[in-house]
């Protein structure tokens, strides 16, 4: 599994907008093969900015099977006209894990 993880700045003023959008656009990144699951989170410490973390089978079903699908130019219609700076996405494997509930 890899973890992908965005910090989105959103435009000032435009974060319930943005939060709607998004709710419109979850459906499309779902559909792609490879796709695990995904959760935005909203920054406590600062207004209009969110965390999201999308979690892939692979690298490449994001990179490739995401990015490159027509998918994707609706997900980009959808969202990035609200992001300012643009975000920088990053991919991740698991290290360490741990839960309470875990021995």
């Amino acid at each position: 599994m890899i973890l992908e993880a965005a910090i989105l700045h959103i435009k000032q003023g435009q974060e319930q907008a943005f939060e709607q959008a998004f709710r419109q656009a979850s459906p499309l990144i779902a559909s792609i093969d490879g796709y695990i699951s995904h959760a935005l989170h909203s920054c406590i410490e600062e207004p209009g900015k969110y965390l999201l973390l999308v979690q892939w089978r692979s690298l490449e079903d994001h990179t490739v099977g995401f990015r490159q699908s027509s998918v994707y130019q609706e997900w980009k219609q959808l969202l990035h006209h609200f992001y300012e700076p643009f975000p920088t996405v990053e991919h991740f494997n698991t290290a360490l894990q741990y839960s309470k509930n875990e021995p």
